[in-house]
């Protein structure tokens, strides 16, 4: 039997889509076939990354503003959040970026432990579960510049939402870029991280009509959340929701962290 072009094409589109829900499924064979040890304490931890104890004391998000994610109690809008508007509605993350959520998402980032992504992914999708309300139409990457990420050689942002988007069901939004080339925002003081990405972001697909769930690794000051979210609502986004694995707090102030050191 021969293919028209167009079926071709949908076959291999499919067989792509296809390809990454096979391989997760073979790594949770494995994980489950071999005995696992915590990434964090070396100990014991069954099937799972982590072990029991260490993730009942990592540091989780206090009551906060549910627009930037900072302490706001009891969980209601921040007075800078209710002063100016901003490009995204919310902000979902889980835990605090602090010691040793912290060690976890450098293994990520910086160590290529991908198996970490769907985890860190896991704990971003119970965030969500409970916070609760209506879902996105669709779930969008923040992408990487193309130099930082042939260095890398993945982006992390994409790792954990390949995860997310299969445990909710959400397609996930192609489009958004990072043309530019600039300095990492971790390298840079606060004061400059707003002008440094600023225009940092670019989309050519239309989302008009269709609320969007933004996710990355960790939120700082927000400026690269904000820069893309705005790409994002000029190609007609209705809504941008940012979905962060962890935030940071500002220079001065911390949250508590119970885990143990491994």
């Amino acid at each position: 039997m021969t293919l028209s072009n167009d079926a071709g094409t949908t076959l291999y589109i499919k067989r792509q889509r296809r390809l990454p829900r096979l391989l997760d499924a073979f790594a949770t064979s494995l994980q489950r076939a071999l005995p696992q040890t915590c990434a964090l304490c070396a100990a014991a931890a069954g099937d799972a990354l982590v072990c029991a104890g260490c993730a009942g004391d990592l540091p989780r998000l206090p009551a906060a503003c549910p627009i930037c994610a900072l302490p706001s109690a009891p969980a209601t809008a921040c007075g800078a959040c209710l002063k100016r508007a901003l490009p995204f509605a919310t902000t979902i993350a889980p835990f605090a970026y602090a010691f040793p959520v912290d060690r976890l998402v450098q293994a990520l980032k910086y160590r290529g432990q991908l198996a970490l992504g769907g985890w860190l992914a896991d704990a971003l999708v119970d965030a969500v579960v409970a916070r609760g309300g209506p879902r996105p139409d669709v779930v969008v990457a923040l992408p990487l510049a193309r130099s930082r990420q042939r260095q890398r050689g993945f982006n992390q942002a994409a790792e954990i939402t390949r995860h997310v988007a299969r445990r909710l069901a959400l397609p996930i939004g192609t489009g958004l870029a990072r043309p530019g080339d600039g300095p990492p925002q971790a390298a840079l003081p606060w004061a400059q991280r707003m002008r440094n990405v600023r225009h940092a972001f670019a989309c050519d697909t239309s989302f008009a009509g269709r609320s969007v769930a933004l996710v990355d690794d960790v939120m700082t000051t927000g400026a690269t959340l904000d820069s893309a979210a705005s790409a994002l609502r000029r190609m007609g986004a209705t809504r941008v929701d940012a979905w962060i694995v962890a935030r940071t707090l500002p220079p001065g102030q911390s949250f508590p962290s119970r885990a143990p050191i491994p």
